[in-house]
């Protein structure tokens, strides 16, 4: 009877391990702290000042969340993740009506075939083009993105209501698109958005494509189909410079298309790269307006030893079209140098220097670092950072 009773607790110890083997969830997070300078920033009626302040996410959003994957067998996995935003100054949300603002999504995912998700999700500029460039990355970040992260590159705001597909790797290639509904009876193309990008690795090469579209009828922010793809307030908005929004500017214009490519080189402990990314705006606030913003960027890393990591951008942007008056245009500079106690945890400096050209009258003509709180009363700005970040 006793051997009866020990093997029948044996056999329910071994499939609760097995049932545990194959289902799991993991809390994860990043806390991004540091304390960073800015050379000039408007302060209302009193022109221009330098900053000294506490920040989060100079170089990656601070952020927790919760990922689990079930084994469905013959290949199949139920997944999903929960991911959420925050300032760790003063532990507010980046978001007032989102618990998970950053990704929320749950979906399905084979071996052979690929993954299907449904929910808040990142873009195809933000999943192949993005890794190619040092603002997309741990070696860059927040303030390395290109002139009011319009082309999204710095991930400053997701997809709502999208389906998405991304395939497995098949002789170096990856391939994904993505569909967010607009969600509206009436207006099927009312702040909608798809999304698609491939990336290519053979050796020390990669390669990555992407493409954006935004579309909606709003011309002011009270107009905007709320529940809609694109309804972040994000650092990506125009807002004091062309008193647009605190939403992506492409939403406020019948379309935004935006397309980028990259390329990154290894050789030894180094990585050479570089992006090219465009987005044309229509019609935004539903006038004859129109503007075209190029980047171009070029970006190098160096681990100088396994523990302290350079990295370094320039990146020179323009602006045409008939909405700006002229065509401005911005040198920016920016570096990196990395410290790793460990492969959770590591300091850093970095810091961006950024100089606007504007041409006619241009409301485009002072400087504004992206994630810096306001912009230059000039056409310089400078910023710099020293931070510790870790990874739970």
């Amino acid at each position: 009877m006793n051997r009866l009773l020990l093997s029948g607790a044996a056999t329910m110890i071994s499939l609760a391990g097995a049932a545990q083997a194959q289902s799991s969830v993991a809390l994860y997070g990043l806390i991004d702290a540091g304390l960073t300078y800015t050379s000039n920033e408007i302060t209302g009626s009193r022109g221009g000042h330098s900053n000294w302040q506490m920040t989060s996410g100079a170089v990656q959003d601070s952020r927790w969340g919760l990922r689990g994957a079930e084994d469905l067998g013959a290949g199949l996995k139920a997944i999903f993740t929960l991911e959420s935003g925050f300032n760790l100054s003063n532990g507010q949300s980046l978001s007032d009506n989102r618990i998970f603002n950053r990704r929320a999504y749950v979906g399905v995912s084979s071996r052979d075939y690929g993954t299907v998700t449904l929910g808040r999700q990142s873009d195809g500029m933000v999943d192949f083009v993005a890794p190619l460039s040092l603002t997309g990355t741990e070696f860059g970040g927040t303030h390395f993105a290109h002139p009011f992260d319009i082309d999204n590159l710095n991930d400053s705001f997701q997809i709502n209501n999208s389906v998405k597909y991304t395939s497995p790797e098949f002789a170096g290639f990856r391939l994904g698109a993505l569909y967010g509904f607009s969600n509206q009876a009436g207006g099927f193309t009312n702040n909608r958005a798809f999304s698609f990008g491939m990336s290519y690795v053979r050796g020390p090469w990669n390669f990555g494509v992407g493409y954006l579209q935004l579309n909606s009828a709003a011309r002011t922010p009270g107009q905007l189909n709320a529940n809609g793809a694109v309804t972040d307030t994000t650092a990506s908005s125009l807002q004091g410079v062309l008193s647009a929004s605190a939403v992506p500017l492409g939403v406020l214009a019948d379309s935004q298309k935006t397309l980028g490519a990259g390329v990154n080189y290894s050789f030894g402990p180094a990585v050479a790269g570089f992006v090219y990314t465009q987005s044309k705006l229509t019609r935004f606030f539903q006038t004859n307006l129109s503007a075209n913003f190029q980047n171009f960027e070029g970006n190098f890393r160096y681990a100088l030893t396994p523990m302290v990591e350079l990295s370094g951008a320039y990146t020179y942007s323009r602006a045409g079209g008939n909405g700006g008056g002229g065509i401005p245009h911005w040198n920016q500079v920016s570096a990196m140098a990395d410290y790793r106690f460990s492969r959770r945890t590591d300091v850093y400096i970095q810091g961006a220097w950024q100089r606007v050209s504007p041409s006619g009258s241009s409301p485009l003509g002072v400087a504004w670092i992206n994630g810096v709180s306001n912009p230059s009363s000039t056409t310089t700005q400078l910023q710099a950072t020293a931070g510790l970040r870790h990874r739970f």
